[in-house]
């Protein structure tokens, strides 16, 4: 008889965000006169650029002829995208990142959640608190993470690092010494920063303690700072302790169609295993790729034209992230992030937990927004809006909560 992966059955309750569409789905069915403004999931909202769009045009027409069509995509992707992301990202930054160390993917998302196949089940894991949801979940399915504790709403064998307000939203160095290391910077979903001085320290840490960073930089668009590193790949030594998470979903409206990209060195090894083969391996044998069209319209994100259209559009939502943090301010609350970061994470009002707090905005304002208890125990009494609304509804969605 077949048995299922009881790693599975330690997950509780459901993923998150699937549990604030339901809440929502309900209220809107007891509710239907009622306008929803959301600011909850971190999906965009404005077109795709018009040089992606051509792009993809040019590509389907491709597609139509004989003479240039394209079947399989190749497993790192088409050298034509790794070769411009390698130029544009790294080499124009003094990072030397080559082409065939970039790996093309269906998105950030998958990879953050496979990139811990490669890594032994007894491997420790160490994560910021509060952290992207993927990263602890991934871990619980492959048997990494021990037992639950719903008090604490912590794993026995994750080492949390917390992250909030009261030490400035930067990680100390974990007591216990871990295998792998989760950064997420500009971080989902404090919208907090490291500057370049600061990750240097944990990619030294990383190398001395023979530990995996585990880079999530899918933010980087939206850095404004100078002193804040767009790649990890800045800092000394990182070639040989950290693997880079990248998206094309939040710098160009991808979350729709789909691109990604994780970049991992060749000179990164595990005594005299290479890392970059066992992921290389991974990847043909578990294709996650992006088809040629999706691939070509990565690679007009990176055209003049495309650049310049883009800019505009991170612009569009960083002056959202404005909107939210001034009118949060004034509204009383205590806010951070959303300077670096389209997310703006707010303390809920005393005596108000995350999800009473959601009910509570959902129910006087219409507005939706995500608990921070999701995110990690540290998440608790926290709030996360997004600036990936319209700014229509971003200003009427501060004028609601002005009036509470």
């Amino acid at each position: 008889m077949f048995k299922i992966n009881d790693n599975y059955l330690k997950l509780p309750g459901s993923y998150l965000f699937s549990t604030i569409g339901k809440k929502v789905a309900a209220f809107t069915q007891d509710n239907p006169d009622k306008e929803i403004i959301r600011l909850g999931i971190g999906d965009v909202t404005q077109p795709l650029a018009p040089a992606i769009i051509q792009a993809l045009h040019s590509a389907v027409d491709e597609m139509a002829q004989a003479e240039t069509f394209h079947g399989y995509a190749p497993d790192l992707g088409y050298e034509f995208l790794r070769d411009t992301i390698a130029k544009n990202d790294y080499q124009s930054r003094g990072c030397q990142i080559a082409a065939d160390e970039i790996f093309v993917s269906d998105g950030a998302k998958c990879d953050s959640a496979n990139i811990q196949e490669i890594f032994s089940q007894d491997s420790k894991i160490a994560v910021c608190d509060p952290v992207y949801p993927v990263y602890v979940d991934s871990n619980v399915m492959a048997g990494r993470t021990g037992t639950y504790d719903p008090k604490t709403e912590t794993w026995s064998d994750v080492i949390y690092m917390p992250c909030t307000a009261d030490n400035d939203f930067v990680p100390a160095f974990p007591k216990e010494t871990p295998d792998l290391i989760y950064l997420c910077y500009p971080n989902n979903p404090t919208g907090s920063t490291l500057t370049k001085s600061q990750l240097q320290e944990w990619v030294d840490y990383a190398n001395k303690n023979g530990a995996v960073i585990i880079y999530d930089a899918a933010y980087e668009a939206y850095i404004s700072q100078e002193d804040v590193p767009h790649t990890i790949y800045e800092c000394e030594g990182a070639r040989t302790c950290a693997i880079e998470l990248r998206s094309f979903s939040k710098n160009a409206g991808f979350t729709g169609t789909r691109l990604g990209f994780t970049v991992l060195p060749k000179d990164l090894k595990c005594g005299d295993v290479s890392l970059h083969a066992l992921w290389a391996r991974r990847h043909g044998t578990k294709y996650n790729g992006a088809p040629y069209i999706v691939q070509k319209a990565g690679e007009a994100v990176y055209s003049e034209a495309g650049k310049a259209q883009l800019k505009e559009q991170v612009a569009y939502y960083m002056r959202n992230a404005s909107v939210i943090l001034e009118g949060l301010k004034e509204a009383g609350y205590q806010v951070s992030g959303g300077v670096d970061a389209p997310y703006i994470w707010m303390q809920t009002p005393k005596g108000m937990d995350s999800w009473s707090f959601f009910d509570y905005l959902l129910e006087k304002a219409n507005v939706v927004g995500t608990p921070g208890s999701g995110f990690g125990p540290s998440g608790e009494g926290c709030f996360r809006l997004t600036a990936f609304g319209s700014y229509e509804n971003t200003l009427a969605a501060m004028e609601r909560i002005k009036r509470l």
